[in-house]
């Protein structure tokens, strides 16, 4: 299958960006004009956030803008913050529930193949809960959002990361063995990947490392990998919270063996996003990030 390259419009509404985002529109007609295949959607304000594009008539109004341009979604990054299926509260847990179920509805309306989720809270665990119980709740409640979702004919993929609870290469593995369904997947973030592998950022002790780092956790999640995000590394944090997604090129990443890797894995889907999230000039580098992009899969037989 040829690769389609996208970009992730979160790189133009957080950070810097924040204060004052790009807007979609304008968004739209740079990745047109770059070349691109697709966006992937934020699933926030500014950008594709669901209550402010209701259904009907406005959503087919709101994908037209990317149909007109050449474009497809990519993928969904779907806001589930302050929502955690891993609280104590009941209620709580039911909104998350009813958070997918309204943000998938978004997905299908619009034709986006996959919906990103997380694991809400930063590290080590949801407030009040402990191991065991969150890792259950967790489990449990993306085994129920996959039946939900492979219904709708999208894809549900977990973004894990150093600024979020379960971030140990090993956890990673085991939460898509325990999840146990055949729609959930991993979202694979080569540098979440590098910094969580390698680096072990924002690790409890005993923190798990892997020798052949992101290369060796692609292998390990052979046949559950989803959907995937290439960006560089310098193995720095954003913040001190999550991964820094430095420029290709300016990093660690030994991109060839990452996606010979990847490839090995399995990996099928067409998509390959380039996710320039909190980087400051993230605007100004789009160009050559597609440049590099492109040439990197066509030098591993992925793009014509």
């Amino acid at each position: 299958m040829a690769a389609r390259v996208s970009v992730g419009s979160s790189a133009f509404a957080f950070g810097i960006y924040e204060a004052e985002p790009i807007p979609l529109d304008k968004v739209i007609d740079r990745v047109s004009e770059l070349g691109f295949h697709g966006l992937e959607l934020l699933g926030m304000k500014p950008h594709g956030d669901p209550d402010e594009i209701p259904p009907g008539t406005e959503r087919k109004k709101f994908l037209k803008k990317f149909k007109d341009r050449g474009l497809s979604l990519s993928n969904y990054g779907a806001d589930f913050r302050g929502k955690s299926p891993a609280s104590s509260d009941p209620a709580q847990r039911r909104e998350y529930a009813e958070l997918f179920t309204k943000n998938l509805a978004f997905c299908a309306d619009c034709g986006i193949p996959s919906i990103r989720v997380d694991t809400v809270n930063e590290p080590p665990l949801t407030p009040g809960v402990g191991y065991e119980d969150a890792w259950k709740r967790f489990a449990e409640a993306w085994n129920r959002c996959a039946a939900e979702a492979e219904r709708e004919g999208v894809l549900v993929v977990w973004e894990f990361e150093p600024g979020f609870m379960f971030n140990k290469p090993r956890e990673v593995v085991k939460m898509v063995n325990d999840v146990g369904h055949r729609n959930f997947k991993v979202l694979f973030d080569s540098c979440h990947a590098h910094m969580c592998s390698v680096a072990g950022a924002r690790q409890t002790e005993p923190r798990d490392t892997l020798a052949g780092g992101s290369s060796e956790l692609a292998k390990l999640l052979k046949g559950q990998i989803g959907y995937v995000h290439l960006i560089d590394s310098d193995g720095s944090l954003h913040d001190n919270r999550t991964s820094t997604h430095a420029p290709f090129g300016s990093g660690v990443i030994d991109f060839d063996a990452l996606v010979e890797a990847i490839k090995g894995a399995g990996y099928r889907d067409d998509w390959w996003t380039i996710d320039l999230c909190f980087w400051p000039k993230a605007w100004e580098i789009l160009g050559e990030s597609k440049r590099f992009m492109d040439g990197l899969l066509k030098k591993h037989g992925l793009l014509g």
